[in-house]
Order: C-alpha cells, then sequence, then structure tokens
C-alpha cells in the first residue's frame, strides 16, 4: 500500500487531483495530512534531566550477533 500524503494549506488544490489521477491504482490512496503540530518538538513533554557535567553518556554498543568460536571447514572445489 502506498500513501500518497497530501499537506493542509495544498488539500484543497491537489486532493481532487491527485485522487482522480489514482483512482484506478488499487495500491495507492490520497489522504490529507491531519497533524496540527509535530509530536516530536511538542514542548512540555516528559523528557530526560540533562546529564550533569563530566557524566558518562549511554553508548550504543554493536548489536550485532557473537561469532560462532572455531574455523569453517574447507569449501570443496568445483570440477571443471
Amino acid at each position: 500500500m502506498i500513501y500518497c500524503v497530501v499537506p493542509r494549506p495544498l488539500a484543497d488544490e491537489l486532493y481532487p487531483k491527485l485522487s482522480a489521477y489514482y483512482e484506478n491504482e488499487d495500491n495507492v490512496t490520497v489522504i490529507v495530512d491531519r497533524r496540527r503540530f509535530d509530536r516530536r518538538s511538542r514542548r512540555g513533554r516528559s523528557a530526560a534531566p540533562p546529564p550533569q557535567a563530566g557524566a558518562q553518556r549511554r553508548v550504543v554498543r554493536d548489536r550485532r550477533r557473537a561469532r560462532v568460536p572455531g574455523d569453517m571447514p574447507p569449501l570443496a572445489r568445483a570440477s571443471s
């Protein structure tokens, strides 16, 4: 499913045109963005206090799986 998101200020102009253009496409849906503000930039949200001077910050570690110990067996040679 593909969503074609139309910004609210342009909805009156673009929504009818895009809806008509994609009306025969089953995997495309045209929608109007209804958000009034960006959730990530809201003021007053609960957040961790700022770190103290000299405090260590958490480090994101490598999350790949550990390598299995041992050696790989030799590969068979391809016959020519």
